[in-house]
């Protein structure tokens, strides 16, 4: 349960509704998910989270599906499943598929392994790394 909470659309304030409302037009969806619902205990926390995602998360150089893989892939790296199946939702909507997602894993499974090692064995940045482009 959520440490304070979730408010339902009915018992939201005006300005948490219109927070929601907005979510729901983006998104194109008739609910909103129990994130948003806990963050609605603090209005100006929700407003704040939701304009900056809103932003992020558009059309840009980067295309929305490559964005929600992203986000999976670091939601996987810091543990965090309520992210992990929000965002595995988005992308699976966006065109993910089974062998993407597997491919995914694998490859932040790695990153993982191969960013512990070299922290671990503290390993000097090769010059050819630095400024590279």
């Amino acid at each position: 349960m959520a440490t304070l909470g979730l408010v339902e659309y009915s018992e939201a304030s005006a300005e948490v509704r219109a927070v929601y409302d907005d979510i729901m037009t983006t998104r194109q969806t008739d609910w909103i998910n129990n994130f948003w619902k806990a963050l609605a205990n603090d209005p100006a926390t929700l407003r704040r989270t939701w304009e900056s995602v809103k932003q992020i998360m558009a059309p840009g150089a980067l295309d929305p599906l490559t964005k929600e893989l992203i986000y999976v892939a670091v939601s996987a790296s810091n543990q965090c499943p309520y992210c992990i199946a929000s965002h595995t939702a988005s992308a699976r909507k966006a065109g993910m598929s089974d062998a993407m997602f597997a491919e995914l894993m694998a490859v932040v499974g790695m990153a993982n392994e191969t960013n512990r090692l070299a922290s671990g064995y503290q390993v000097e940045i090769d010059e050819r790394f630095r400024g590279a482009k």
